[in-house]
Parts: structure tokens; C-alpha cells; sequence
């Protein structure tokens, strides 16, 4: 008698329905998300394309620092927005005022002239703006 008691009560706790999570919609979502912000990332990052000539050096410190574009066909961008000469210096002046220890990165497309590339350097420096850097790819 306790045999059978005790092999109804192993047989039922066999029959105990195991709670599982479906991990299926989880992982779906974190793939999901992942993939979304490997696609905007660079696109909120770089913001204008321009192909940039590639050597070696040190990668940039993290900063903010002020971005100048310049591309291929000599269009000036400060920032997102497409500028002038003229508006460039002025901008760039009136950040240089509110903090005298900013700096420039420079992104100018392969196929442009040096002169072209100097000239900007040259409205940064007219600009009081003396510390840039021009950025290209890395190996």
C-alpha cells in the first residue's frame, strides 16, 4: 500500500507542467535594436559624406570639437549645414569667443586640391581659431 502511494505521487509529480520562457521575442527585439542603431549610428556621426584619403596615426582624443567639411565639388559645411566663406569665418569667430580653447576637425574629400583644403585653414586662422586638425581614415 505505501509502495503504491508513494509511486502515484512520483508519477504525478512527473506529470508537473515546467514553466518555460520563450526567449524567441526577446531575442528578437535585442536583434532588432541592434541593428537599428548600428545603421543611424554613422549617419549621426559623420552626417556628410565625403571620401576621406587614408594614413596612419593616432586616433583623435573625445571631444567636441568644431566640425568643418568640405567636399569634393568645394562646398563648405559647419556642422550639418552648408556655409559660406563668409559666414564660416563668422561663425567660427563668434565660437572661438565663447571658448578660446576650441578646436576643428577638418574633412575634406581626396579629390580636392591642397589650396582648396589651405584655404579654409586659412579663414579658421583669420578667424582667431588656431588649434585643428584634418582628419582622414585610418589603415
Amino acid at each position: 500500500m505505501l509502495r503504491s502511494r508513494l509511486n502515484r505521487s512520483r508519477a504525478r509529480a512527473r506529470r508537473k507542467p515546467k514553466g518555460d520562457i520563450d526567449m524567441t521575442p526577446i531575442l528578437d527585439m535585442t536583434f532588432l535594436l541592434l541593428i537599428a542603431f548600428i545603421i543611424t549610428f554613422p549617419a549621426l556621426q559623420n552626417g556628410i559624406a565625403v571620401k576621406l584619403p587614408t594614413v596612419g596615426g593616432d586616433p583623435l582624443p573625445s571631444m567636441e570639437p568644431i566640425a568643418v567639411t568640405i567636399r569634393a565639388d568645394g562646398t563648405l559645411f559647419l556642422g550639418n549645414e552648408a556655409v559660406s566663406e563668409e559666414t564660416l569665418a563668422a561663425r567660427v569667430r563668434a565660437l572661438v569667443a565663447a571658448n578660446p580653447e576650441a578646436t576643428a576637425h577638418i574633412r575634406g574629400d581626396e579629390g580636392l586640391s591642397y589650396g582648396k583644403i589651405m584655404e579654409v585653414v586659412r579663414i579658421l586662422r583669420a578667424a582667431n581659431l588656431t588649434k585643428f586638425s584634418l582628419v582622414t581614415e585610418s589603415e
